[in-house]
Order: structure tokens, then C-alpha cells, then sequence
């Protein structure tokens, strides 16, 4: 029974693989920092897979505060001198940035007075800013050649360091992928075979004890 638990488990981890990979970036572009200002010191910023998140960490001692996409800018969250992490429920980006293209409905009429929400302590906060990558679910207008290595775009977020007004700089770039793309539709029917393998096993078990023990002498009194 330990063999066939293990059969289950490892078929429902190739069934989440291709979820899991849903929600990482698009590995033909690459969008990375390229300059943080003001320039001080204890504040990284890192893009993690590809294009699909921005990571700030704070240990300057002084508080950063994002700003999201409306005009003006409104604060989407801050990282606090202590570690503290919140953001702002009244914000557009808080309800925006829960999916890759911005699909997300935003509630009408948000209060301009932040609603703010902490999350962590860890000095960290990871966002999908849709600055940083390519929104459309087609080709960028400006991708001419998909087999060449091609800049797309320079993008920037807004900040504010210790009072101090400044932005994350970053550029897009198009990168064309030597190997073929991940065989999804073959991980799944894999997966659907092994299943329906350990359902079998595990059936044929049963019928088995139910036989032996129907084949076993009743004890005599």
C-alpha cells in the first residue's frame, strides 16, 4: 500500500507541475535592474523568473515606500526602517497585480487615504508589477525577428527612499529559446496513465484479500 501512496503522490506532482509552470514567467523575455535611485545602500531589487515578479529588500534602515499606476501615483507599499512590509488596500495595484495582465476587477470609487495591510516582517516584498514585463497575450509590435536576441522596451517604477523620490529602472528584452518548450500536454497524459495504473493495483489488491479471506476454513466450536 506504501508503494502505491507513493505512485499517487508522484502522479499528482506531475499534475501540479504544469499549474506551477502557469504561473511562472515567460522564459522568451528577460526583464532585469538595471538602476535603483537614489542609490543607497540595503536596497536590492532583483526580477525573479524571467519577467514575473519584482523583489525588493529593505535594509537600509530607512523606509521605501512603491507606488502603483495611477495618475498621480498613489502608494502600493511600503517597507519599513524595522522590517515591517504593507500594502495598500486602497490601491489599484493591490487588486491589479493578482494577475499577469491585469484582468483583475478593481473595486470603483477606492479612497485616496491608504488602507494599509501588513504582510510581513522579513524586510522582503515580491510584487507582479506589470511595468516590467510584456502585457499583451500576442507579440510585442516592436518584435520583428523571434530568432534573434532583441531589446524591447526600458520600463521604471516609481519610488521613495527616506523621503526621497526616485524610481527602479529595468529593460525588457526578448530572448529566443534553443530547446523545445516543455511537453506539457505529454506530462499530463503521463500523469493520467500512472493514476489510473494505481487505481488498478489497488483494486486488484482488494479483490485478492477479499478471496483469501473468503477461502480461509471457518473455525470450528
Amino acid at each position: 500500500m506504501r508503494a502505491v501512496i507513493c505512485t499517487v503522490a508522484a502522479a499528482a506532482l506531475l499534475l501540479a507541475a504544469p499549474v506551477a509552470i502557469a504561473h511562472q514567467g515567460n522564459p522568451n523575455y528577460r526583464s532585469v535592474v538595471s538602476k535603483v535611485t537614489p542609490d543607497v545602500p540595503g536596497i536590492k531589487v532583483s526580477v525573479l523568473n524571467f519577467d514575473d515578479r519584482l523583489l525588493l529588500h529593505n535594509t537600509s534602515g530607512q523606509d521605501v515606500v512603491i507606488y502603483d499606476y495611477a495618475d498621480p501615483p498613489r502608494p502600493y507599499a511600503r517597507l519599513m526602517a524595522d522590517g515591517t512590509v504593507e500594502v495598500n488596500r486602497n490601491s489599484e495595484a493591490y487588486y491589479l497585480n493578482e494577475d499577469r495582465y491585469g484582468e483583475t476587477s478593481v473595486p470603483k470609487n477606492l479612497p485616496e487615504e491608504p488602507q494599509w495591510e501588513q504582510v510581513s516582517r522579513s524586510s522582503r516584498f515580491e510584487w507582479h508589477d506589470h511595468r516590467a514585463h510584456w502585457m499583451g497575450k500576442g507579440d510585442p509590435p516592436g518584435l520583428k525577428d523571434k530568432s534573434k536576441r532583441q531589446k524591447l522596451n526600458d520600463w521604471s517604477v516609481p519610488i521613495e527612499i527616506g523621503g526621497r523620490p526616485g524610481t527602479i529602472a529595468g529593460t525588457l528584452t526578448w530572448v529566443p529559446l534553443e530547446d523545445d518548450p516543455l511537453p506539457v500536454g505529454a506530462i499530463i497524459g503521463f500523469a493520467a496513465l500512472v493514476i489510473v495504473l494505481a487505481i488498478v493495483v489497488i483494486v486488484v489488491r482488494r479483490r485478492r484479500s477479499a478471496q483469501q479471506s473468503a477461502e480461509e476454513p471457518a473455525e470450528a466450536w
